[in-house]
């Protein structure tokens, strides 16, 4: 039988990441497609319906949230790597959904309920992948996992794309700063790193509705997220969710809410 009761309390954050994709592959004229995020929420046995957020925090993750995904999906395709790294990848479906030039590979790190759950919806969905796809079962606490993502056939002397996408915020400075090194160190001058620039977490307004998400938060790097990753061998680039907003035609429910996103590149060594 497919379920996630054996999610950990981070792993279970995934599913309300699928809920904001289901909500907005839904809705008229959606900035992206998932066809699946909605059999992982209800094979979850979890709401569709995002009538109830009224809040002006939950108003403002979920804007977050989409414009998030399809910036993303964008900045993926547009790398220019054949070899693609999901951190923590969750319920994420872009080896699925996207349209990656022949040849890619797409490897997904999570923990093993994660992907057995994410793989049981998919199997049951007939789905397909569009790319080579590597579930690798890992623990990024693990100082091991660099190790199995070689042997699975990640090549570290060729330009990689990587996505850490909504997973420094529950992270320690010091678990980020570990993280980051390791990828740095497993990056190819030319590579690609998209994740969050990050925010002073302790200012986070409380609201009871989504305590289950942000008493979960430990603010990774926070806002220094782009300073820390210039100093360590990356160039950034970064693009605020107003700008995003502006793009796509989506107003924001609280722009001061907001934060940015890093697009980031590797320096050649020496």
């Amino acid at each position: 039988m497919t379920t996630s009761e054996p999610f950990s309390p981070v792993s279970r954050t995934a599913l309300s990441v699928a809920r904001v994709r289901a909500y907005e592959s839904s809705r008229p004229a959606p900035l992206f497609v998932d066809p699946y995020a909605a059999a992982f929420v209800t094979a979850a046995g979890l709401p569709l319906d995002f009538s109830g957020t009224g809040s002006s925090l939950g108003r403002a993750l979920l804007a977050h949230g989409i414009l998030r995904t399809r910036h993303y999906d964008d900045r993926l395709l547009d790398a220019g790597a054949d070899q693609v790294v999901l951190l923590a990848a969750g319920l994420d479906t872009r080896a699925y959904r996207l349209d990656w030039p022949a040849g890619t590979r797409v490897f997904e790190l999570d923990l093993d309920p994660v992907l057995a759950f994410k793989q049981q919806v998919l199997d049951g969905l007939g789905a397909t992948p569009h790319a080579g796809r590597t579930a690798l079962p890992a623990d990024l606490r693990d100082p091991r996992w660099p190790d199995r993502l070689v042997a699975a056939g990640f090549d570290p002397a060729r330009p990689s794309a990587w996505l850490a996408e909504g997973l420094l915020v529950y992270l320690t400075a010091e678990e980020a700063a570990a993280l980051l090194t390791t990828v740095t160190g497993l990056a190819a001058p030319g590579s690609r790193l998209l994740l969050e620039q990050g925010r002073d977490v302790s200012r986070t307004p409380h609201d009871p509705e989504l305590a289950h998400l942000t008493a979960l938060w430990r603010g990774g790097l926070g806002p220094g997220t782009d300073g820390w990753l210039d100093g360590h061998g990356w160039t950034t680039e970064v693009t605020t969710l107003v700008r995003l907003g502006e793009k796509h035609g989506r107003s924001l429910p609280d722009p001061s809410a907001t934060t940015a996103f890093i697009e980031a590149r590797r320096r050649p060594t020496g």
